[in-house]
């Protein structure tokens, strides 16, 4: 326990009145010398106990949620929309402002939620993510506050639920469900940035009221009805009542005691990486300044292109980690998150997703990849296939390590019984007690002389280090230089 230090002064500087005045009520029987050595001791007593207080700081820690979210690493989020149907390029812009004529062109016939998830588990996922909505404002599953959902549908008669078919798809396979609700945007009753068109009519009030309860039911509806998830995602920050928005955080605390809320004004588990781009720089920290994403603070937070996002800060006293987030299909200058017609060429080569891989999962962050459906109601065998060979290029690159140990304090050594050819290191902390290591070094016996070979300041969840060439080496040593508390490895790893 931390006594704040305020109340730790209080209770001390009470105890020395007491004491003081015990003595002065028997000054007649007490020696003076030993009196005064008496007040001494208990003032010095006081001073040390205050600047422990003062300097003791509580090391920001990872909740049980945040903790299933890092060791995932990999996870899949699943774009699907009613534009998936128009046979047309994808234009964020139109669609996100633009009605679709006709709902019913929504018609996938050869839907497989299964194949989905066998897709996702091709790369490693072991959560993944369904849009319940997104920008059209069309709910994909059974809503009662929501009419713009499958009940007005032709297809399967109007009762098709897509999201309790993935949730079911997910357990099947051991992967963890998670949900996206979308609420930033929805054409169909035009809502832009959470909120419609603002003339300051009692019209327009009356609109946005039935927008935020619409917001609030759904998200009942999606929290309550589909098991435990392991998150729920209001993509660009769900705005809370004190910024006119629904309040959503309120029901999802009541329903899913044990989830990632990403994001809103009010809480966030897990930070936005600062792109799109699969990636975060080095170093990228767990921990964040603020309670929030990216809601506010904007004048901080945006600055020098999302600095703060990508980086984190190493004293910040919330438990914050990254996500890299990058759609498949984001290949030579496209950038697509929804399935469209001629796009296959697009599909990330082995090499760049390997690239994300080393600079996301590598970097202390979770990589999170957008899939597609498509019209046909299936993730395309090219797109499939990739993630097979994502999944198997992880395996060979990293499965299996010449050697590892593990353990505490700030110096892990392990020797080879002939020069072995290293390239690559795996650092991992033991991140239920908080991110320790401030500073580390890796060194190498090279030629019977112990020589840098790379160094680093954040490992986190995972930090994946990479020689410029390989190097033969009879022993290896990691030694932390500087770390806030005893450093606990749970795994260095040589490859």
């Amino acid at each position: 326990m931390v006594i704040p230090c305020s109340v730790g002064v209080h209770w001390l500087f009470t105890d020395y009145i007491q004491i003081k005045n015990t003595i002065m009520r028997n000054k007649k029987t007490e020696n003076k010398k030993c009196t005064k050595r008496l007040l001494i001791s208990s003032l010095l007593l006081c001073g040390s106990m205050v600047s422990v207080f003062a300097q003791k700081k509580e090391m920001p820690v990872p909740t049980p949620a945040q903790l299933v979210w890092q060791d995932a690493e990999l996870t899949a989020v699943f774009h699907y929309d009613l534009h998936v149907f128009d046979g047309k390029k994808y234009n964020q812009a139109y669609n996100r402002t633009t009605p679709i004529p006709d709902i019913n062109i929504f018609n996938p016939e050869q839907y497989d939620t299964d194949q989905w998830i066998r897709s996702a588990k091709g790369m490693g996922a072991q959560i993944a993510i369904i849009t319940a909505t997104h920008e059209t404002g069309f709910a994909l599953y059974q809503s009662e506050v929501n009419p713009y959902c499958m009940k007005a549908l032709k297809w399967k008669d109007g009762k098709g639920d897509i999201v309790r078919d993935f949730v079911n798809s997910c357990r099947k396979y051991g992967v963890k469900p998670g949900i996206y609700i979308g609420i930033r945007w929805n054409s169909f009753l035009g809502v832009y940035d959470f909120m419609m068109p603002k003339d300051g009519s009692k019209f327009q009030q009356n609109r946005q009221d039935f927008y935020n309860k619409m917001c609030e039911g759904m998200t009942e509806e999606l929290m309550s009805r589909y098991g435990d998830l392991a998150i729920v995602w209001y993509d660009g920050g769900g705005h809370g009542p004190e910024l006119g928005g629904a309040d959503i955080l309120p029901i999802v605390e009541k329903y899913q005691k044990n989830i990632i809320f990403y994001h809103n004004s009010q809480r966030a588990d897990i930070r936005w990486g600062g792109s799109e781009s699969g990636t975060v720089p080095y170093p990228c920290w767990g921990t964040y300044p603020f309670p929030y994403s990216h809601s506010r603070n904007k004048e901080v937070v945006n600055k020098n292109n999302f600095q703060l996002l990508k980086n984190g800060d190493p004293e910040g006293e919330y438990y914050m980690p990254a996500m890299s987030d990058a759609p498949l299909r984001g290949y030579k200058g496209r950038h697509e998150w929804f399935w469209e017609p001629g796009d296959e060429a697009h599909v990330f080569p082995i090499e760049n997703l390997m690239g994300m891989y080393e600079k996301s999962v590598g970097h202390n962050s979770t990589l999170i990849l957008g899939l597609t459906p498509d019209d046909r109601g299936l993730i395309p065998s090219g797109d499939s296939l990739r993630l097979t060979e994502f999944g198997d290029a992880i395996k060979a690159e990293y499965g299996n390590p010449l050697k590892s140990t593990s353990g505490e304090g700030n110096k892990y050594e392990i020797k080879f019984k002939s020069s072995t050819e290293v390239s690559r290191f795996i650092i991992q902390e033991d991140i239920r007690y908080g991110e320790r290591v401030r500073s580390y070094v890796i060194e190498g016996k090279v030629n019977g002389k112990w020589t840098v070979l790379c160094e680093g300041s954040c490992i986190g969840h995972k930090r994946i280090a990479k020689l410029d060439e390989p190097v033969n080496v009879s022993a290896v040593c990691l030694k932390i230089n500087d770390s806030l508390d005893k450093p606990l490895v749970k795994n260095f790893s040589l490859f």
